[in-house]
């Protein structure tokens, strides 16, 4: 039975984990690497993440800098960075490339807020389809004579506090995101 909360806590801590990905990948106005994870690279016929091509660096708060340990990479990473979603243009030296990042506008930063409130809203519906599934899995095993009665009522009250405790870090992490977008 320990095993089931333990399963239902790894799955819990699964959608916070996609949560802070999606919200690591957001702009928030501000120059992020975790903004570059998604874009791959046509390197030798394979995709390549640009972080495996070079050193990522945040000179400044509204500037990335990447360096490509193979300078023949360069016209390569711009081209991926360019045809991605990320809407910013590279600009190269030859060396490094820079992707500066624009200051938000105040329309651009609630749009970006109501965008993280759906991401934390799915993450803790997640959570709770997962609280759902170890309830019914619960009651099952008590119909099946594995549990009784109040060893069901201790392991639903355990996975409800596990439950609350994970709504409790998604609002943390929207609070977080929210505070950065929201700071000019």
């Amino acid at each position: 039975m320990a095993d089931r909360l333990a399963e239902t806590k790894d799955r819990m801590q699964k959608s916070v984990a996609v949560l802070r990905t999606e919200l690591g990948a957001l702009k928030a106005g501000r120059a992020n690497p975790q903004l570059l994870e998604r874009i791959a690279v046509d390197y030798y016929g394979s995709p390549t993440p640009i972080s495996q091509l070079g050193n990522i660096s945040v000179p400044e708060a509204r500037l990335l800098m990447i360096a490509p340990w193979d300078p023949k990479t360069i016209a390569l990473i711009e081209k991926a960075i360019q045809k991605s979603d990320l809407g910013i243009n590279p600009s190269s030296d030859g060396k490094v490339i820079r992707l500066v990042f624009p200051q938000l506008t105040e329309e651009r930063r609630r749009e970006l807020v109501k965008t993280v409130k759906k991401s934390g809203e799915d993450a803790k519906v997640a959570v709770r389809n997962i609280r759902r599934d170890g309830v019914e899995s619960i009651k099952k095993d008590k119909k099946d004579g594995l549990l009784t009665e109040d060893d069901q009522k201790k392991q639903e009250e355990k996975l409800q506090k596990q439950t609350d405790e994970f709504i409790k870090e998604i609002d943390g992490i929207l609070a977080s995101k929210e505070k950065e977008i929201m700071s000019v």
